[in-house]
């Protein structure tokens, strides 16, 4: 998310002279040539010191009983037999987007639909493992900033022992105290967006029954398993009064009440608007052994943190939500039938099945707009807009981008097999719910901007990115979140530069890498957010980059391809990707792995020193020029150096980069004037580079100290404008 400090022209602009004025003073230090040449032919250059070398649960009614707090809902029989996604029941109806309106100038359409008849319906067949299914009942009181809800959760157990108890994530006790663990690490903010100091939420849980009506209040423990933070209740083990064997399940009906607090992580209110994420009880994940790498089965078991994100199992979820007759409620999955409204309440009825989690949305404000769309690789989905007025002249900017990229995305990994696909667009004081990913359910940027730049289309698509590598491949985001993060910034850039032209710049976003961690490490691990976001989002793209610029864009293709196609719905691990790019290859990637992924290092190898030394050999007179050059970061193969003599002329070599401290001698009938590493800045992973240049006469310690001065200053600069 962008970090601004006013008029972003203005910022721009601002920072644009003040780089290039830095640049300039510190390029006339450099000689011409240094990087206008031809890339380096392969040639090997030897070292003077020779380097070295299914479940489908059938619904489980609630029973007829009476608790205090329970939102008031007529008896509910679950009927998807009519089901046909035409009754959303909103007012006016929907409409489609029409005329281009503000978008900028000069980008092609998105690929023109087939006849497209999205069918709103269960899935004929399981595409995931079933473990949960949720039949929920939730209702809004919007005065209160409250919701009162019903949970009977079915769960299944996966593994090949008896279990005794059962785990549940309560997330919005997260914002119950400052002394919670997402509140201690965090503190109060979320990227740009900062908590109040009286915003308080939380859940309560007034009822965990049985299907035999046995109460298990009593039985409810709150756990800390990674800082054993007593003030931190997101977590709880309830003991069951039976084991659950192998294969059988277990259904546990709850009654619960969450108090919105005012959003800026994720979750919350602004003013009449409602995101609700992570909003109710939501079952741990009981890994069997052999899953994820596990030797033995058990439950993985996480508060919620400052920087993780989620994890949780493939299901089936039935939600009835009630809001104000006014509201209009965007959700998870399909509506299975028009809401019922009696005049003072409406009441939506949601379904999906094969997604990990359920969010919904709600608003009196919301402008709606919706398009079926299908290409070749994609059958049909209706993309449903749900607009804050502010930017309903911006609805087919939104409109186009969710289509390039459900198109691209279906095309290069798989088809998308939702029916439905939801964006929602945040009032601009409602940020903090903006920019996250929930399956078939996106949210961009809140609307605050009336002519936003394409920071607008870049979200949509990385959410979009996220319905791929969150939703269905479905990484553990708990403890390797890059495998999310990295993986959709990657897809993003890739789509970001096709459709609408925008090519990163991969060795500006190298130098941003100051602070380089092991990419497969627990989120709350990183010292900050920064940090983070940092690695899992920008050193794991560049991993990415590296990679495809190693093996072609052709073999990246079907790396990423094979590994979606494999790993969709089974929640792989950062050792499943390197096996697929292994076998796809047919090449080790060990080496690599171990230094980039499992562990923090990034590529530096710098020129330490030049002499130069005339001498008189068979009546000539030549110049003995000798190199010293030291790796200082990870190894890279295939080193580019540029030897440039003061007659002008000049020698591209390549070299292996396996050895730590080398020397290399050239004799030549000139002095060596300056030497550069990987001149065309071709390796990815390269973030110092204000060390892989030196000239023979020029005072390098001066050289040395100027250029750093300028690029700590470019850092800061770039520093205020993004992150």
């Amino acid at each position: 998310m962008k970090k601004q400090l006013g008029n972003r022209t203005a910022q721009w602009c601002f920072l644009i002279v003040l780089a290039c004025g830095a640049s300039w003073i510190s390029q006339a230090l450099l000689p011409y040539g240094y990087d206008n040449q031809p890339a380096p032919s392969n040639t090997s250059l030897k070292a003077d010191s020779s380097p070295l070398s299914s479940m489908i649960v059938k619904p489980a009614a609630l029973a007829s009983r009476s608790f205090k707090g329970v939102p008031d809902f007529q008896q509910f029989q679950l009927d998807l037999s009519k089901a046909n996604g035409l009754s959303l029941g909103l007012q006016p109806e929907a409409r489609p987007t029409m005329a281009n309106v503000n978008e900028p100038t000069g980008q092609p359409p998105a690929p023109p639909s087939l006849p497209a008849k999205p069918i709103e319906k269960p899935a004929p067949r399981p595409l995931s493992n079933r473990i949960v299914e949720y039949h929920m009942n939730v209702e809004l009181d919007a005065q209160g900033k409250l919701l009162t809800g019903t949970s009977s959760v079915t769960w299944k157990n996966p593994g090949k022992l008896p279990v005794q108890e059962l785990y549940f994530h309560l997330y919005p006790n997260a914002f119950n105290s400052p002394k919670t663990t997402f509140m201690r690490e965090s503190g109060g903010r979320l990227r740009d967006d900062k908590s109040t100091s009286n915003n308080i939420g939380g859940m309560d849980i007034s009822s965990i029954k049985t299907l035999e009506g046995e109460e298990l209040l009593s039985r409810i423990e709150y756990v800390q398993p990674d800082d054993g933070n007593k003030d931190d209740r997101t977590l709880i083990k309830v003991k069951l009064p039976k084991a659950v064997n192998p294969g059988d399940n277990v259904t546990l009906d709850s009654v619960f009440s969450v108090k919105l607090p005012a959003v800026f992580a994720r979750m919350g209110y602004a003013d009449d608007f409602v995101m609700a994420g992570q909003w109710f009880p939501k079952i741990a994940v009981y890994e069997p052994a052999g899953s994820r790498g596990r030797t033995s089965e058990g439950w993985n078991l996480h508060q919620y943190h400052g920087n993780s994100e989620f994890y949780a199992d493939f299901g089936i979820y039935d939600v009835r939500i009630k809001v104000p007759s006014s509201y209009i409620v965007a959700a998870t999955g399909f509506p299975i039938k028009p809401p019922a409204d009696d005049g003072k309440t409406k009441t939506y009825a949601f379904y999906s099945d094969d997604v990990h989690d359920f969010a919904w949305a709600a608003s009196p404000n919301f402008i709606y707009y919706e398009e079926p769309y299908a290409t070749p690789n994609l059958p049909g989905v209706k993309i449903k807009l749900y607009l804050d007025p502010k930017h309903e002249q911006l609805k087919n900017r939104y409109m186009t981008a969710a289509k390039k990229a459900l198109a691209r995305y279906s095309q290069w990994y798989g088809s998308y097999p939702y029916a439905t696909l939801s964006i929602v667009i945040p009032p601009e004081n409602g940020n903090g719910a903006g920019g996250m990913e929930y399956p078939t359910l996106i949210t961009g940027w809140g609307a605050g901007n009336t002519q936003p730049d394409l920071e607008l289309e870049r979200v949509i698509v990385h959410e979009i990115g996220h319905q791929y590598w969150y939703g269905m491949v479905a990484s553990n985001e708990f403890e390797e979140a890059w495998l999310d993060e990295g993986f959709t910034s990657y897809t993003e850039d890739k789509l970001m530069e096709l459709e609408y032209g925008v090519k990163p710049n991969l060795t500006i976003e190298s130098s941003y890498i100051t602070d380089p961690e092991a990419l497969k490490q627990n989120s709350w691990s990183y010292k900050g957010h920064g940090k983070y976001a940092e690695n899992v989002y920008t050193r794991a793209k560049l991993v990415l980059e590296s990679i495809e610029s190693q093996i072609g864009s052709e073999m990246m293709d079907r790396v990423m391809r094979s590994y979606f196609q494999k790993w969709k719905f089974r929640h792989p691990t950062t050792a499943d990707f390197q096996a697929v790019l292994e076998n796809t290859t047919k090449t080790s990637w060990d080496e690599f792995f171990k230094q980039y992924v499992y562990s923090g290092l990034m590529v530096d190898y710098s020129v330490t020193g030049i002499k130069s030394k005339k001498v008189v050999r068979d009546g000539q007179t030549v110049f003995e020029n000798t190199v010293h050059i030291q790796k200082q970061g990870g190894t890279y193969h295939n080193i580019p150096i540029r030897f440039h003599f003061a007659d002008g002329s000049q020698i591209d070599k390549v070299w292996d980069g396996i050895d730590g401290d080398v020397q290399f001698k050239l004799t030549h009938t000139a002095q060596l004037d300056w030497v550069a590493i990987d001149p065309q800045h071709t390796i990815i992973l390269e973030n110092k580079r204000i060390n892989s240049f030196m000239k023979t006469n020029v005072d390098t310690r001066l050289t040395a100290r100027w250029n750093l001065g300028v690029v700590k200053l470019m850092e800061t600069l770039f520093s205020w404008v993004a992150w």
